[in-house]
């Protein structure tokens, strides 16, 4: 394992939770381990690892980008991912107002509606 894998996994298990990343662990396979390998190394160990911005700040615009790319799938892992970085759901919503503003209101209202169904999942009273 080289270093920056190994801070990535600290990094994905500090912003999704130990729960997330050991049930993709257990699923991963050969066929599926380089791509996990390479998400790990790049997205947590490179950029989310990166200090010059905040977990809080990257988590409004990763959902942000998930957002105005129609990426929706990925926006319930990331909201329940806030309880982590510190985003506020007041942060998240300002994120996807951008997003109406930007790249289009279907979109940000899409993610809102995604957003309040894993708040609402997650007990958190809005």
């Amino acid at each position: 394992m080289s270093n920056r894998f190994e801070k990535g996994m600290a990094t994905r298990r500090a912003v999704l939770g130990n729960a997330h990343v050991d049930k993709a662990e257990a699923s991963k396979s050969a066929f599926d381990e380089p791509f996990q390998n390479m998400i790990t190394e790049g997205a947590w160990g490179t950029l989310w690892s990166d200090e010059t911005i905040t977990h809080r700040e990257r988590s409004m615009l990763t959902l942000s980008l998930l957002a105005a790319t129609g990426n929706f799938e990925e926006i319930p892992m990331h909201v329940r991912a806030t309880a982590n970085t510190g985003a506020s759901p007041q942060d998240v919503l300002q994120a996807f107002m951008h997003v109406a503003v930007y790249a289009g209101v279907p979109k940000a209202n899409h993610a809102i509606k995604l957003a309040k169904q894993t708040y609402a999942e997650m007990g958190v009273l809005l």
